[in-house]
């Protein structure tokens, strides 16, 4: 559909001459010789863009331009005027104009200008857009939650997306959604198009962790066959998640430091220096400042990741957010196991509320995961609570975990097991946690799992298993 442009002018020459020309550019054009008559138009229809002339009979373009905002009509205005008035042009950018060109109109440079508005403004329509769409998919496939803390934590999270390149220090217990927050603070930010990139500082070595974020040149050092791009060039123009970095050994974070205060970085083994466009978001569940006091983590590094402090509260400060967690989670793990549970009871809310969730909202995420799987019915009662709640206080088991405490000497549901599904439901979670992993790559997945490729493709399509089947992630 072609873009619509409104040209309003009281000359009708010119109406005509820039309608002729703008229509051969493949637009629609629309024409006003008269200023109620522009905003007439504009009642009824959204032209992508406005040529506006300064001098009309009946007002002047800034009265129209101001009417236009008044009501709240944030149209693309290009004002024109044949004076070459400087002050005219100020005003005009103070209201909103996108831009100011000077009779007699030189057609090129007019045609090129609109090009350009129209593409800026349809790039910050898709934004907009991207960020509803970002803010709508977070709220039904995660819940944030109704929690005046955790709702005030998502708000500091979106004016730190505006702000396109500062660095963001997320801080919180293990569980509380910690990535979470960082990939909100993506989606809701200039960057959402380009790569969103994650490491867990805590679970690479220092070597190899140099490695992950910088790349190396070949031969840098034993088993560098190849080079290779690190973290931060596959994510340049995007947003990098440090998770865990205060677990970042003190060579390491040098790098980092600089990264943060320049832009660029060598490779290992490298000797050229590499600028990129990097937002760096940072998470941990330590206490920072001791470990600065402590010497094992630099003091510069910390303030420059702290420019944004975000510290996301624990589940157990939050208690107005558990049953509505708990019913999400149930929900979507009915989906994933093709159960049928529509409610929690009264005694199992009790339950549920009462405790301290010491692991967060992961381990909340585990214990559903683990009553949905193991069980059966229409409501998770207390005594499904009671079976697994001793097991995830102590930290997060895999659903792998429950049923070898199960064989070990654990009591058996009193419903009793259905085998054949209890295998499969095991067996389709343990597909999707390694696609995950793999990013969805079967070839990887399947060396993950131990089987052939094409067992694996045979497996997901019997399972119905499509890519991002758990969008319910909340890992930190």
């Amino acid at each position: 559909m072609a873009e619509s442009i409104l040209i309003v002018d009281d000359q009708e020459t010119i109406r005509h001459f820039l309608s002729k020309a703008l229509t051969e550019e493949n637009y629609s054009v629309q024409t006003a010789d008269t200023g109620e008559k522009a905003l007439s138009v504009l009642e009824k229809e959204s032209p992508d863009l406005v040529l506006l002339d300064l001098k009309l009979p009946d007002m002047d373009g800034l009265e129209v331009l101001e009417k236009m905002r008044e009501g709240g009509n944030e149209t693309c205005v290009i004002m024109m005027t044949a004076y070459g008035n400087v002050e005219a042009a100020v005003s005009a950018m103070r209201l909103g104009a996108c831009d100011f060109v000077v009779k007699p109109v030189n057609l090129e440079q007019l045609t090129l200008l609109v090009e350009r508005e129209l593409e800026r403004h349809s790039l910050e329509r898709e934004l907009v857009h991207r960020r509803r769409v970002a803010g709508e998919k977070f709220s039904r496939e995660y819940v944030m939650g109704e929690s005046e803390s955790i709702r005030r934590v998502y708000e500091i999270a979106e004016q730190v997306a505006k702000s396109d390149t500062t660095s963001v220090l997320i801080e919180g217990e293990s569980g509380t959604g910690k990535e979470l927050v960082a990939h909100y603070i993506h989606e809701m930010s200039a960057r959402w198009d380009k790569p969103f990139l994650d490491i867990n500082c805590a679970a690479i070595p220092t070597e190899l962790l140099e490695s992950e974020l910088f790349g190396h040149e070949k031969g840098a050092f034993t088993d560098a066959r190849y080079q290779k791009q690190g973290l931060l060039e596959v994510a340049n123009g995007g947003t990098l998640f440090l998770d865990e970095v205060g677990e970042m050994g003190l060579q390491v974070q040098v790098k980092v430091l600089r990264v943060l205060e320049r832009m660029t970085f060598k490779r290992v083994g490298g000797t050229k220096d590499l600028t990129v466009s990097v937002r760096i978001i940072s998470a941990t569940n330590r206490d920072l400042e001791k470990s600065v006091r402590e010497g094992t983590f630099r003091e510069d590094l910390y303030y420059r990741l702290k420019v944004l402090p975000i510290c996301v509260p624990p589940l157990r400060e939050r208690r107005e957010d558990i049953l509505p967690l708990a019913k999400h989670f149930m929900s979507h793990f009915n989906k994933v196991f093709h159960k049928s549970f529509s409610r929690i009871s009264p005694e199992a809310e009790s339950i549920i509320l009462d405790y301290d969730w010491p692991g967060n909202i992961r381990q909340l995420k585990n214990l559903f995961e683990r009553i949905i799987l193991l069980e059966s019915g229409e409501a998770v009662q207390a005594r499904h609570v009671q079976l697994t709640a001793g097991r995830v206080a102590g930290g997060a088991l895999s659903s792998l975990d429950v049923v070898q405490g199960i064989l070990s000497g654990g009591q058996l549901p009193e419903g009793g097991l259905e085998l054949e599904r209890l295998l499969e439901n095991i067996e389709k979670a343990l597909i999707v946690r390694a696609s995950e992993v793999c990013g969805w790559n079967q070839t990887k997945a399947a060396e993950l799992l131990g089987i052939k490729r094409d067992k694996l493709r045979y497996r997901m399509k019997l399972y119905g298993l499509k890519e991002k089947e758990d969008p319910a992630h909340v890992e930190s």
